[in-house]
């Protein structure tokens, strides 16, 4: 069975700096009409580096949540930039490690409502570099034994969807 649903017609209510806001009139695969709400996102990019049995984390406030999270360093994509392009250079700027990187896998973190894609890689041959963190970045980088960041995802204080993936993904392997 085709359950593809069909794009009728675009319309974006809101243009941002990062997101763009569409209710979209689509059509379902039996022809009936229907209204899509999107949120164009251009996507993101993290690292997960694990050295001597760490891996490093980064602690940051996320004004969406009210919170701090712990989270594998990443970043939004530029226009057209190359996820990896972009996964090296937030490694650097939020931990001061350069590296080799792997795929690890593509996420999709809300598919009933965004096209965000967040690509996911895995540091090999960590070296230092320099950081230098955004100037509206504020973080802490913390490097956490993984059995402490797996015991804290399974307790629930690691709760940032790309950390989890990536995190269990490595334990697996």
């Amino acid at each position: 069975m085709d359950t593809t649903e069909r794009t009728v017609r675009k319309n974006y209510l809101y243009k941002g700096k990062i997101v763009n806001l569409r209710c979209d009139d689509a059509e379902l695969p039996n022809g009936a009409p229907c209204k899509r709400e999107i949120v164009e996102h251009p996507g993101g990019a993290a690292v997960l580096c694990v050295e001597d049995g760490k891996v490093v984390l980064v602690r940051q406030y996320r004004y969406a949540y009210g919170e701090e999270l712990l989270e594998i360093p990443a970043g939004k994509l530029d226009p057209d930039e190359d996820p990896a392009v972009a996964a090296r250079r937030e490694l650097e700027e939020e931990t001061g490690l350069v590296a080799d990187l792997v795929p690890l896998t593509v996420l999709y973190p809300t598919p009933g409502y965004s096209n965000e894609k967040i690509y996911i890689y895995q540091a090999k041959n960590v070296r230092k570099g320099v950081r230098h963190p955004d100037q509206d970045e504020f973080l802490d980088v913390i490097p956490m034994p993984i059995e402490e960041a797996i015991a804290r995802i399974k307790s629930g204080a690691i709760r940032d969807a790309k950390t989890i993936a990536a995190l269990l993904l490595y334990e697996q392997n």
